[in-house]
């Protein structure tokens, strides 16, 4: 027998394009399996191709590193056939491990094919060698090296299939894979080429073929180094194109589905927002038609929302809104939908069964909304007006039921907000009344509709006038005189009380002057200030510009707030006051004793003079109550060296016991009814004080 040596170096390089080309085939079996239609179909045939040239390229320079002591050829048409029958095996593998299972019976005769394709490929490489005689075999290492194929196969098939598709550590994992399946491969193959048995005086048939190993090796190698890089900077620059593309789907899916939910969410306290609440009323009016059931549709508007904006900021009052939709989230059920209208409006659709569970559920809001709320260093005090409209199955219109909340919502307002109140009837054609008199409200001003007129304030002692009150009136072309109780909270309501304050202020200050001009140099105006027109920013410059612009002391000047606008937040309302009394205005704090006032923030407060209601002026001849509170303000404003102010004096027995209690001024229907400017001054020229009016 011819003895055969191998070359160490030509061994070393075909174990390691064994373990590349098993890295590259299971690198494809990942491609393979990641793509689907016609890529998957272009990754199977290149992956094919690549990892059929690796195996081959192994085997073939397995071949090359045997040499024996005759020239050796290998026949060219056979080789590429070997060739051929490794791509078909790498085929076979790829299309095996991209199926959506591999059972037992399935990897079994998957690993028999391939293992036959191995074997097939190996020995039709050998039978290139033409050898005469021919080359004899040792059955029991070709049936070992036949068993170590398929288990190769096998294992190789099992290694593939289950690193597919594996994301984490999965180049680690594949690298490791590779070199037992490089090992593998290259034991089949020298397992083999120890089987084949060469006989003293063989001839190779090929020896003078053109492919021999001198030059043959260096190709292989360059060739098959160059197949498998090449497959493998594909694959990884795919992945990568399709890394990005993925992150760019996943991208545009998050942006389309954050788009999606703001469009039907609130982007601040993240409550469904008008368009989802009135699609979730419509399937419940019909869920309600099929089974009989009822729900409610509760509508809240937060009654000092403007105030703590305008006075803490924005951001607080965005931290506010937050905050009390978490509470009523915390305090309704799962099926219950809250949402946010905008502003300062939330929309609540609950179950419920009548009217008192109804009212149940709006005390429970009220009671969580009234708690106490810290907010950037503030303590806030919120409440809400809630309106309820009730749904059953004879309900006609889903859509009607929100309207017909928000209607009973500002009656709730009406009545003195803080407060629920259920929808009647009866509401819709005052809601229209309240419709037809704002938009008439909004086109006054321009119109020249809004008058001031003026009721004299005496000195209680001299009955002498020392002043005047500004109060606004409404002249409309069809209603008349419309009140101020009518009108004022529709202006608050739509903030035009902002732009008709301003006009009150300036045509009042302006009368002023006209009165200061013909003498009247001792009296002063005093003006009320709604609490959103003192909540204001720009205030304190508006009354400095508005002063100005008259040439008129601050002195002669009187804002009028009430007590429960000073108190709504305490700290503010001080620094605003404290502004216009360092410019000389006077303060007044109107109808005292009927608010919530704390006698500690009292005594801080700069005001000049208090304000004692009417309604404890009205019965103070029958009413020792009224009696002794009248006297116990007078005490205090004393104490406090803050003149009293008693209005709706209407008898002189009234005057009488006010005077001698000790009020500084006296303000009423006995002394003179509100009038134009233009009547003012005939208004009280035949009374005993007439004379001492110009002095």
């Amino acid at each position: 027998m011819l003895t055969g040596t191998y070359n160490p170096w030509l061994v070393s390089v075909s174990l390691l394009v064994a373990m590349l080309a098993s890295y590259t085939a299971l690198d494809m079996a990942g491609r393979v399996n990641a793509t689907r239609g016609r890529s998957a179909g272009w990754w199977l045939g290149g992956g094919s191709v690549a990892m059929g040239i690796g195996i081959w390229s192994m085997h073939f320079l397995g071949m090359l590193a045997f040499t024996l002591p005759i020239p050796m050829s290998y026949d060219p048409v056979i080789t590429l056939l070997s060739l051929l029958i490794a791509i078909a095996s790498s085929a076979f593998a790829l299309w095996m491990v991209c199926q959506k299972d591999l059972s037992r019976l399935r990897l079994t005769v998957g690993a028999l094919l391939m293992g036959a394709g191995v074997c097939c490929m190996h020995y039709t490489g050998m039978a290139a060698m033409r050898m005469m005689p021919p080359i004899h075999y040792i059955r029991s290492l070709v049936v070992l090296s036949c068993l170590i194929a398929v288990a190769a196969s096998g294992a190789a098939l099992w290694i593939a299939f289950h690193l597919r598709s594996r994301t984490t550590h999965t180049r680690l994992l594949r690298a490791g894979a590779a070199v037992v399946m490089g090992i593998a491969i290259a034991g089949m193959h020298y397992t083999g080429m120890a089987a084949a048995q060469f006989p003293a005086g063989s001839v190779c048939q090929m020896s003078k073929s053109v492919i021999t190993g001198a030059w043959l090796a260096p190709l292989i190698i360059v060739f098959a180094l160059a197949v498998l890089s090449i497959a493998l900077t594909i694959s990884v620059l795919d992945r990568r194109l399709e890394m990005r593309t993925e992150m760019l789907v996943s991208s545009l899916a998050n942006a389309n589905q954050e788009l999606q939910f703001l469009t039907l969410h609130d982007s601040l306290t993240k409550l469904p927002n008008r368009a989802l609440f009135e699609d979730r009323l419509q399937q419940a009016a019909e869920r309600t038609r099929r089974d009989k059931s009822s729900f409610a549709v509760f509508v809240l508007d937060l009654d000092s929302f403007k105030q703590i904006n305008d006075a803490l900021g924005h951001h607080v009052g965005d931290m506010l809104l937050i905050e009390i939709a978490i509470r009523i989230q915390s305090i309704i059920r799962t099926q219950d939908t809250l949402a946010r209208l905008g502003g300062d409006e939330f929309v609540l659709l609950a179950g419920a069964s009548g009217p008192a569970d109804a009212a149940s559920l709006a005390e429970k809001l009220m009671a969580t909304i009234r708690d106490p709320i810290e907010l950037a260093g503030h303590e806030c005090h919120a409440s809400a007006s809630i309106g309820i409209a009730l749904h059953n199955s004879k309900t006609p219109d889903y859509r009607e039921l929100l309207k017909n909340a928000d209607t009973a919502m500002y009656h709730a307002k009406e009545l003195g907000r803080d407060g629920y109140c259920f929808f009647e009837a009866s509401m819709n054609d005052d809601a229209q009344q309240q419709l037809s008199l704002m938009h008439d409200l909004r086109q006054a001003q321009e119109r020249n509709e809004l008058i001031l007129y003026y009721q004299p304030k005496l000195d209680a002692l001299s009955c002498d006038v020392i002043g005047a009150e500004a109060l606004l009136r409404w002249k409309h072309p069809s209603r008349g005189i419309v009140p101020p109780d009518q009108f004022i909270p529709l202006a608050e309501k739509t903030g035009l009380i902002i732009s008709i304050g301003k006009w009150v202020l300036d045509e009042a200050c302006r009368q002023m002057r006209a009165w200061r001009d013909r003498g009247y140099r001792n009296w002063s105006i005093a003006v009320n200030l709604s609490p959103l027109q003192f909540n204001h920013q720009g205030l304190v410059e508006m009354v400095a510009e508005t002063l100005q612009r008259h040439d008129l002391d601050p002195d002669c000047l009187t804002l009028e707030i009430t007590e429960s606008t000073a108190m709504r937040d305490v700290e503010s309302s001080m620094a605003i006051l404290r502004q216009l009394t360092d410019m000389g205005v006077h303060i007044s704090i109107d109808d005292f004793g009927t608010g919530y006032s704390s006698l500690l923030y009292l005594k801080r407060l700069p005001a000049k003079e208090l304000k004692i209601d009417r309604g404890f002026v009205r019965d103070l001849v029958d009413d020792k109550e009224d009696a002794a509170i009248i006297a116990a303000i007078v005490a205090l404003g004393h104490t406090l060296n803050i003149e009293i102010v008693a209005e709706g004096v209407e008898t002189a027995e009234q005057q009488e016991v006010l005077t001698r209690m000790g009020c500084t001024s006296l303000q009423g229907y006995l002394f003179g009814r509100p009038v134009p400017a233009a009547e003012f001054i005939d208004s009280f020229s035949d009374s005993p004080s007439a004379e001492a009016i110009a002095s």
